[in-house]
């Protein structure tokens, strides 16, 4: 088993860091394309929300991991196992 400071230095390594990021801009990439396909283009290039999405989205925001619904706890879970293999290569 690995020590604690080999864990840290494997996670904290600018190839896991630059891995990790990749995912997290692919994650951010994808959210934001939903978000732009759910919003009403203007004719200058802006975009407007729906007032029930950002209601809705804002009720999210405001709420804890905890008090989130299973099906929203269901959504931030299936963005963490995008990030498991990754990490578990380095600790394995």
């Amino acid at each position: 088993m690995p020590s604690h400071k080999r864990i840290r230095e494997a996670l904290e390594s600018v190839r896991t860091v630059e891995r990790l990021a990749a995912i997290e801009h692919e994650r951010w990439a994808h959210w934001q394309q939903y978000v732009h396909d759910q919003c009403e283009r203007q004719d200058d290039g802006s975009l407007v929300i729906p007032a029930e999405l950002a209601a809705r989205w804002q009720t999210q925001i405001e709420t804890p991991y905890q008090e989130l619904s299973e099906r929203e706890k269901d959504s931030d879970r299936e963005q963490v196992h995008k990030y498991l293999p990754a990490v578990l290569d380095v600790l394995i």
